[in-house]
């Protein structure tokens, strides 16, 4: 009786995590299906789930008529810039802290989190002050710098979780071998936490490819707009093309999708596995 009991809570939890998962990616599916169906079947009633006729000239027409490939262009230099620049700054100062500054880094770490205390709209004026002063107003290395002082402290507080589960006697033993410091952090410390650095590079990426307000105040040149500012001037013209409005959203999803994708596969598993010497 009890394992029928089992059997029957087991196929009610598949089936509720089914009814989820289809209520979440109906969305995404829906603009997908929308941006390659054509022109007559996006606008007509009742609108069909499965297109008759399936193109990709709206995919064309975003990227090169509207020149959607600069944006994107401008979006990933931003976005790489800021996950490499944040995870060398955050995993060195994630270190440090976990092993020469254990007590004041417990702490600092604390007191960077509280950042995040402040929405992103209050800093906007002081933001803007400071970097209209440096001559970095309309520049995507001020967006760089900008995201940069919102991805590091956050960084840097996620990553000594995983550094302190390092056991501190692999530091030792290659210490004893003749390793500096540099040579333990860089080949063997690095390598143990990979998972939790993917995880923060994953998560940097994606609140860099997706900001909008500050590449929106910031940024006053077609040529150097981000695919979310993008976007959204697609829905303010004069007469909004859905089909473009689409086929631009397919493009702006889609790397968040696949690094979402790619967190289950990095984070699964324990951190020190494999780190026996």
């Amino acid at each position: 009786m009890k394992k029928r009991s089992n059997i029957f809570l087991d196929l009610a939890s598949h089936f509720l995590l089914i009814i989820a998962t289809i209520i979440a990616v109906f969305p995404l599916v829906w603009i997908f299906i929308s941006s390659i169906k054509s022109k007559g079947e996006l606008t007509q009633f009742p609108t069909r789930f499965w297109p008759k006729i399936f193109t990709l000239d709206y995919f064309t027409h975003v990227i090169n008529d509207l020149h959607f490939i600069v944006n994107i262009k401008n979006s990933v230099w931003i976005a790489l810039a800021t996950t490499v620049i944040a995870i060398i700054i955050s995993s060195m100062a994630a270190y440090g802290i976990v092993r020469f500054f254990p007590k004041l880094g417990a702490i600092m770490s604390r007191l960077l989190v509280t950042t995040y205390i402040f929405p992103p709209i209050l800093l906007a004026i002081p933001y803007s002050i400071a970097m209209a002063k440096v001559g970095l107003t309309n520049s995507l290395i001020g967006l760089i710098v900008i995201y940069l002082s919102f991805s590091v402290p956050y960084a840097v507080w996620l990553l000594v979780g995983f550094f302190q589960t390092v056991p501190i006697g692999i530091e030792e033993s290659a210490r004893i071998d003749g390793a500096n410091k540099f040579t333990i952090f860089y080949r063997i410390v690095l390598p143990i936490v990979a998972p939790g650095i993917v995880a923060t590079a994953i998560y940097t990426f994606i609140n860099a490819w997706n900001e909008f307000l500050y590449a929106l105040i910031l940024i006053n040149d077609t040529n150097k707009m981000t695919v979310a500012v993008a976007l959204r001037s697609l829905n303010g013209s004069e007469i909004l093309d859905w089909g473009d409005m689409m086929a631009a959203s397919v493009i702006v999803v889609l790397p968040s999708v696949i690094f979402f994708s790619i967190i289950q596969n990095k984070i699964a598993g324990g951190l020190s596995e494999g780190s026996v010497k």
